[in-house]
């Protein structure tokens, strides 16, 4: 007797109009019909000489291809009834061992500020600390910054700061090469658009844009270039929120929110500290919303894999809606541009994002 079974880190996941298997060790996904995830959740159970009788003759060729196709992409295995327990599925329990995963710091140039959160931040364990400055900052203000982490237990920091003629390529090397955590900069409001080498600014992801960025309100974009298929996103996918689980932010007046984009305040770091922000139970109530929740989101094939954003929805008034800035219809599988949405228009004006709306 053979069966057909998918390997352990290959999880298909059913949209509304077909599915998605997801590759947690490769990291890399592979679109099928929701007719074949059917097939694949009785394969493992029912002998593939009966799976080919229950679907009749006209679907012989297209599963047996289905099966060889998955077979050569080392997404499963032909096996016998005796093998089919020597390979358990994987366990998707979400497991991480700090209070903080993520920080984001907005407008935040003081020294003393960086000196008060820092510890405050490796208390809690936070392993990324992303830094967004909507103003120019020195280069001397910058790197002291900057020195504050270097023996801090934060593993990866993250700049997105204002283009000036001083942000040239040699002061990103320097910076580079003396804050080895930076894991990626963003130049924002510069004369044009280009993307370094990764590679020679020890592999620090390195982006110039033009786009002026004035408030955090650019965030909460939807799109496949932010798709995620490693095996921490897709196991805090299935019962957290993606974007905010265990996220912390602090504005320029020492405001703390669980992010820059969302309007209610926790206290503020003159008064209180970030530990005792987190003992308030209603800081944590956006942690455990989960795309299966989210209305639409909880249709898609791509739920498990997709950021998503609780501070811009659909509906304002909904904390189950739909992402404003997903333009995908996992009903049509048709990709379209969010702002042009009329759709969205209300929500649109809600947030007051007309400068965002591409004409």
């Amino acid at each position: 007797m053979v069966f057909f079974k998918l390997f352990a880190n290959c999880i298909a996941v059913k949209g509304a109009n077909r599915s998605l298997i997801v590759d947690l060790q490769k990291n890399s996904s592979h679109l099928i019909p929701n007719d074949m995830y059917e097939v694949l959740t009785k394969s493992d159970k029912i002998e593939i000489s009966q799976l080919y009788a229950e679907y009749g003759e006209d679907n012989y060729n297209t599963i047996k291809d289905y099966f060889e196709n998955l077979e050569e992409l080392e997404i499963g295995f032909f096996c016998s009834e005796n093998e089919l327990n020597l390979f358990p599925e994987l366990n998707l329990e979400f497991h991480y061992p700090f209070l903080i995963g993520n920080s984001i710091l907005e407008g935040i140039d003081e020294i003393r500020v960086y000196e008060e959160l820092i510890p405050q931040l490796e208390k809690l364990g936070c392993e990324y600390v992303e830094i967004i400055l909507y103003q120019e900052i020195e280069n001397n203000l910058l790197q002291s910054i900057l020195d504050l982490f270097q023996i801090s237990s934060i593993k990866h920091i993250g700049l997105i700061i204002k283009y000036d003629v001083t942000k040239d390529e040699k002061f990103l090397k320097k910076l580079t090469s003396t804050c080895l955590r930076l894991s990626k900069i963003i130049l924002h409001s510069s004369v044009d658009e280009k993307l370094l080498e990764f590679k020679s600014f020890n592999l620090t992801y390195i982006s110039y844009v033009k786009k002026e960025l004035k408030s955090f309100n650019f965030c909460g974009v939807v799109d496949q270039g932010y798709f995620s298929t490693k095996m921490l996103h897709f196991t805090e996918s299935q019962n957290h929120n993606t974007c905010l689980n265990r996220k912390i932010s602090i504005d320029k007046d020492g405001n703390i929110k669980n992010c820059p984009s969302m309007k209610e305040i926790f206290g503020n770091i003159k008064e209180v500290s970030l530990e005792e922000v987190l003992n308030q139970t209603n800081f944590k109530r956006y942690w455990s919303i989960s795309k299966n929740q989210i209305e639409v989101c909880k249709d898609c094939e791509f739920r498990h894999i997709c950021t998503d954003c609780r501070a811009y929805t659909e509906n304002p008034e909904d904390q189950y809606s739909k992402p404003l800035k997903c333009g995908y219809n996992p009903y049509t599988n048709v990709w379209e541009e969010w702002s042009t949405n009329p759709l969205k228009e209300k929500a649109i004006a809600f947030y007051e994002m007309s400068d965002l709306i591409k004409r």
